[in-house]
């Protein structure tokens, strides 16, 4: 199977890259509509699409399934997601070679989230404890792969202060990684003081902004619960007047990207990067208002 193209290379290009990002469907019925998702979003040339990898490996063989799918049957470029939680390195290492053997040479490289029956003292095991862990296992493996890693423009939840956030980005980066793709965020500024945090730190890679067009109040709340995401209180209260109209919610969530996004490319943001919940509708409403 012929190798995906680095995004690295594409990042190169010193243009802005759109990429897609998929979590894998629970039964194959799901698999049948993410492909139907996957054949509309075609129509708007995603630079790459990332899968996303369950807590603790619990969808390992789906995501490496719509990988698989999303290369072969759609000429995506594709960005699994791999993670450190509740793995040994062989089995890193396994999962790299499947992926590598189909062609794929684009990773996500994440510590990933423990699951809740787990504590981190059984869940992170074989020396595999962070982010960086994988990067630098995954370099050994393949130093030709491109490896993505994630940032937190806020903060992540764990992490005790943003000075030792930036820490651990940065030892990621260090070890290998070519990109940054950030978490989710609602206000811009909040990703500039980001950037500009991250290049005082010598952290010189493309920090991609990830974006998710909100589809309702208490949707957005538990996401940016999670993660840590703050809420600007000026999409709160248009989301509150909206109350449950599904139609007029989307209208507002696709709004406010579309906004973030003109704001991000103006201002030499490398790209965007849409969390779409395998959903196509607000992708293509996206991509018609960034073309008009």
């Amino acid at each position: 199977m012929s190798p995906d193209r680095l995004i690295s290379e594409l990042f190169a290009q010193r243009r802005p890259l759109r990429s897609l990002e998929f979590f894998p469907p629970k039964d194959e019925a799901g698999v049948e509509a993410l492909r139907q998702t996957a054949a509309v979003l075609k129509r708007i040339g995603p630079d790459f699409v990332s899968v996303t990898y369950g807590a603790g490996g619990s969808t390992r063989e789906r995501t490496a399934q719509v990988s698989a799918m999303l290369k072969t049957e759609f000429a995506f470029t594709v960005m699994p997601h791999l993670t450190a939680v509740n793995h040994t390195q062989e089995e890193i290492a396994v999962i790299a070679e499947t992926h590598y053997a189909r062609g794929i040479r684009n990773i996500m490289a994440l510590r990933g989230d423990v699951p809740k029956e787990l504590t981190a003292a059984v869940a992170f095991k074989d020396g595999l404890r962070y982010g960086s862990d994988v990067v630098a296992l995954l370099k050994r493996l393949h130093p030709d792969i491109c490896l993505g890693v994630g940032g937190y423009p806020e903060k992540h939840p764990e992490a005790p202060s943003l000075d030792a956030d930036l820490a651990n980005l940065k030892r990621k980066v260090d070890a290998g990684a070519s990109f940054i793709t950030t978490q989710l965020f609602f206000d811009n500024e909040v990703y500039y003081r980001f950037v500009d945090r991250c290049r005082a730190a010598g952290v010189v890679v493309p920090v991609v902004p990830g974006i998710m067009p909100v589809l309702s109040l208490k949707q957005v709340k538990r996401f940016t619960d999670l993660c840590g995401a703050s809420l600007p209180g000026k999409l709160v209260k248009r989301l509150e007047a909206a109350g449950e109209q599904p139609e007029i919610l989307e209208t507002i969530g696709i709004d406010w990207a579309l906004t973030q996004i003109r704001d991000l490319l103006t201002r030499g943001a490398p790209g965007y990067h849409l969390y779409i919940l395998n959903r196509a509708k607000s992708a293509l409403s996206l991509a018609a208002g960034l073309a008009a």
